[in-house]
């Protein structure tokens, strides 16, 4: 049976609401389906810093810093409730990453990102009803990549991202009620430096600032 997808991609809050973030992390199964309530409240900085340097490999070199403030990833194959709650305080949220990456064999693949909260829901279930508020109250979420690289025989990639709030939700379920608030008060960088050289294969160089974040996809059941 063929599925079809329909994409809903929202980039902006476009209220302003109270968020109270009382929900501690826990799930229960009733019925055969899953009752799931995530409560995160960040207070503390998070900073990641990576400085690396790679030199002769002959297979793929990854490398990937990461910094948030509340994350949450949810799977499940049944009737799925979910009630989420994140907010990140007034703190520093940032990604250093520094790379210097030569004569490699296969590919290269870079990361950095920094985030005040992140939300992932995928089910496959007759049902899935997700209430999510995420408030981002952070000072600048900031991400910074500085990459050097040559000769490399296979393909380049550099992706560098800093966001406020991201949602992403994914069913096949015939009913697929969601409700998502994001809020974001935070000035929100992402800093990209990239000298590459002598690439064999294809180079992708990305950096992307983004305040607020939704995707939703619900997979069609019907023929």
């Amino acid at each position: 049976m063929k599925r079809l997808a329909k994409i809903l991609i929202a980039t902006t809050a476009m209220a302003i609401l109270p968020l109270t973030p009382t929900f501690a992390d826990s799930s229960s199964n009733t019925s055969g389906g899953s009752q799931i309530l995530n409560g995160q409240i960040a207070l503390h900085t998070s900073i990641s810093s990576l400085h690396t340097t790679i030199d002769n490999v002959g297979s793929d070199v990854g490398v990937q810093s990461v910094a948030g403030g509340n994350a949450v990833d949810i799977t499940t194959m049944n009737d799925t409730h979910v009630t989420n709650n994140q907010y990140t305080s007034t703190v520093d949220i940032s990604s250093d990453l520094g790379a210097r990456v030569t004569n490699v064999g296969g590919n290269v693949g870079i990361q950095g990102q920094a985030s005040c909260n992140s939300a992932g829901v995928s089910t496959d279930p007759n049902i899935t009803a997700i209430n999510s508020t995420q408030q981002c109250d952070a000072v600048d979420p900031t991400s910074r990549a500085y990459v050097d690289s040559a000769n490399i025989g296979g393909s380049f990639s550099l992706s560098n991202s800093a966001t406020g709030n991201t949602f992403q939700a994914d069913s096949n379920a015939s009913n697929m009620p969601v409700n998502t608030l994001q809020i974001n008060h935070s000035n929100v960088n992402a800093v990209t430096t990239a000298n590459v050289f002598n690439v064999a294969g294809t180079v992708s160089v990305t950096s992307a600032a983004i305040g607020n974040n939704a995707q939703i996809v619900h997979y069609s059941t019907g023929n």
